[in-house]
């Protein structure tokens, strides 16, 4: 068996903490209108529930991130993989500041968008991070 390295113990943190905030957005968009139709009151009991889960995700994801970007000389990499992680980090705080914006929304509309946007910020972040692990 392989030895695990403190690169693969940062990497697999990262990965799990952006699985729970990513995943778990994607699993609550889809069992979220079953929940508003079946159980409306329980809807807002469980979004607590999932916060108190993703946001510390979503903190283990920063941390890691700033982990992974200490150990990469990033001046020694091509423009591409410089852009390219920019914009994976540009993502990754969309996603959380969309994410907050969901939470304390009051109207069905910023609700909606915030929820939206920061799942799709949050999915593109980590097409990044696929992307830049590819790269190297």
């Amino acid at each position: 068996m392989l030895s695990p390295t403190a690169d693969t113990i940062r990497l697999f943190l990262h990965v799990l903490a952006a699985a729970v905030w990513v995943g778990g957005q994607f699993a609550l968009a889809g069992i979220v209108p079953t929940l508003r139709r079946e159980a409306p009151e329980a809807t807002r009991v469980v979004a607590r529930a999932f916060a108190r889960v993703a946001w510390p995700a979503f903190a283990l994801v920063v941390i890691t991130g700033l982990w992974n970007i200490a150990e990469v000389d990033v001046t020694n990499t091509d423009t591409a993989y410089q852009v390219t992680l920019m914009l994976k980090i540009t993502l990754a705080i969309l996603s959380g500041v969309f994410a907050a914006v969901h939470a304390a929304g009051r109207s069905k509309l910023t609700i909606a968008l915030g929820g939206s946007l920061g799942g799709l910020c949050a999915l593109g972040a980590m097409f990044l991070g696929i992307l830049l692990t590819s790269g190297t």
